[in-house]
């Protein structure tokens, strides 16, 4: 039993210790250059749906021709 507690509180206080950091970090300056993301996620997103509209259109082909 009281390897158990011992145990118990050895993680709980590693965890704690381990959270403090986090909580000590400091506040960045937001960045004065914004990148648009835009550019070219627009053509791959377009890509993709193209790509899985033509992929689903032969599935259907495939499928009718064999029945």
């Amino acid at each position: 039993m009281k390897t158990k507690l011992f145990k118990l509180i050895g993680i709980m206080s590693l965890l704690m210790v381990l959270s403090l950091p986090v909580k000590a970090q400091d506040e960045f300056d937001p960045p004065l250059d914004d990148i648009p993301v835009d550019g070219g996620l627009t053509l791959l997103l377009a890509a993709g749906v193209g790509y899985g509209a033509k992929k689903l259109r032969d599935n259907r082909k495939k499928q009718q021709e064999k029945h």
